[in-house]
């Protein structure tokens, strides 16, 4: 029905025009933050499922951090280790010189018991001087019984527990000197037992290094798989939604056009009851 006191067609195109820029505007936030769900109201069940998996990333992200630390540590000290062993070699072979015959006693107590004795302390300064961050590795209780959390669960833990090297019982008495053939024979024995517990301690570590390897590698695998699954929760599909921006487009131009036309009735309406003017 005409009328000019109301205009529902220009009403009608008007909510039409707003819809289709309401839309319009939310693509365009979308495009510009890469983001599907820009605010709550987009998708709540969406956004809290997507925020756990953010979350999910996190910890996986600060794991694999602790793992890097925790390799790190275990690498100082079984660099420290090695040292330690090639040092007790250098000490066999000194033993083994100083029980041999033909070395006078003189040279057992002035050249070879000096060597081994300056190599003795220097064992005792790579236990003291090996540390991370301040802490000692291979001395006190830092490596006795530390955890290391890799999992998105408090239970998700890497225990370690790295024996400290006894500086004094690692050779004992009879380990202490080479100064006489005797005691040259002693350190021997004392040295073979030192060399297989250091040579203990390294394998027990490597095992530790392998465990935080394989741990590392599944929660890179972890970082990947739930970052995806994120990434179809909350970021925008371009392409989509460039293609439902374009169809926007369009319903807004169509709009704007239908309002135009149809504010224009009332003023078409009013020529029906125009007087033509009298000749």
């Amino acid at each position: 029905m005409p009328v000019v006191s109301t205009n529902p067609a220009a009403n009608s195109a008007l909510n039409y025009l707003n819809d289709s820029s309401t839309q319009e505007g939310g693509l365009l936030a979308q495009l510009a933050s890469g983001q599907r769900i820009v605010q709550a109201s987009d998708d709540a069940a969406g956004l809290a499922i997507g925020t756990q998996l953010q979350a999910s990333i996190a910890v996986y992200q600060q794991n694999a951090a602790n793992i890097q630390q925790g390799s790190s540590i275990l690498q100082t000290a079984d660099g420290a280790l090695a040292q330690i062993s090639n040092v007790l070699q250098r000490m066999m072979a000194l033993a083994t010189e100083a029980a041999s015959g033909q070395v006078t006693n003189i040279q057992r107590s002035q050249d070879i018991n000096t060597e081994y004795t300056q190599l003795k302390s220097e064992i005792t300064s790579i236990v003291s001087s090996t540390t991370y961050a301040g802490q000692t590795l291979l001395s006190g209780s830092f490596l006795s019984n530390v955890k290391f959390l890799v999992g998105t669960l408090s239970s998700n833990f890497i225990t370690i527990s790295v024996a400290t090297v006894d500086t004094a019982g690692l050779l004992g008495n009879s380990g202490s000197t080479v100064s006489s053939a005797t005691t040259a024979l002693a350190a021997i024995g004392q040295l073979n037992s030192a060399i297989n517990s250091i040579t203990q301690d390294r394998a027990k570590i490597g095992a530790y290094e392998s465990q935080f390897s394989f741990s590392g590698q599944d929660i890179a695998t972890n970082i990947q798989n739930v970052s995806a699954a994120a990434s179809v929760v909350l970021d925008a599909d371009v392409a989509a939604v460039k293609a439902k921006l374009a169809a926007a487009d369009v319903r807004t131009q169509a709009a704007v056009a239908a309002l135009t036309q149809a504010a224009q009735l009332p003023s078409e309406l009013l020529k029906l009851i125009q007087v033509p003017a009298q000749p």
